[in-house]
């Protein structure tokens, strides 16, 4: 949802080169590497530059995909890309949203989180009442930086119930509990591809592809 409401000709467009993947989530980093590959860009992730991980302070996810591209764009010289995204539950106001990787602690222990959301969900039922929603949507933001300050930002989402229990060992973070619209398997027992076709990943890089390149 950046684009949008944009003059076109106004969003500034990447050149072929390095890019700096502002992120120390291997998981995020393997699946935008995937993403960039067929566009000439060849991506460094923070980590292997040794860039610090920012103080993620905004209220957005939009927000925090943006500082976290401006650090690592201001600190490196180079163009960088980084990606907020996260778990909302309808049953849980939203939550974990935003805060997604730290309900999964220190250790980011992902299985603790997927059951903290459960458990959370679980806690909302009411007796005689309708058993509590499962709907669920990931977001991701995508924000773009340059060097000078300048950045573009895109919003992607995704649809589906949350499962329990988790099912698959692909993907990552919440992917085994996460069951997408119109499919029989979570992004956690699909392949990369499939779940690259369809992700809230992939919804913000189409929006970012169309426009930046």
């Amino acid at each position: 949802m950046s684009g949008e409401g944009r003059d076109p000709q106004a969003i500034r467009k990447l050149a072929p080169g390095k890019l700096v993947i502002a992120s120390h989530n291997e998981g995020k980093v393997r699946e935008i590497r995937a993403l960039l590959a067929p566009y000439g860009i060849e991506p460094v992730s923070a980590a292997s530059l040794g860039l610090p991980e920012p103080d993620e302070t905004g209220t957005t996810f939009v927000a925090n995909a943006e500082l976290k591209a401006m650090q690592a764009a201001d600190l490196s010289g180079l163009p960088a890309l980084a990606d907020d995204s996260g778990l909302c539950v309808d049953a849980l106001g939203g939550e974990p949203g935003i805060f997604s990787a730290r309900w999964a602690g220190p250790s980011k222990d992902f299985g603790l989180a997927m059951e903290l959301v459960e458990k959370n969900i679980a806690d909302t039922a009411v007796d005689g009442a309708p058993a509590p929603s499962r709907d669920a949507h990931f977001v991701c933001a995508l924000a773009l930086a340059w060097p000078d300050g300048h950045v573009e930002w895109f919003e992607g989402r995704v649809d589906g119930i949350l499962v329990w229990p988790p099912r698959g060992k692909n993907g990552f973070g919440y992917d085994p509990m996460f069951l997408p619209d119109g499919h029989i398997e979570t992004f956690g027992e699909m392949d990369a591809d499939a779940k690259h076709a369809i992700s809230h990943r992939a919804d913000a890089f189409r929006q970012l592809v169309a426009a930046v390149f």
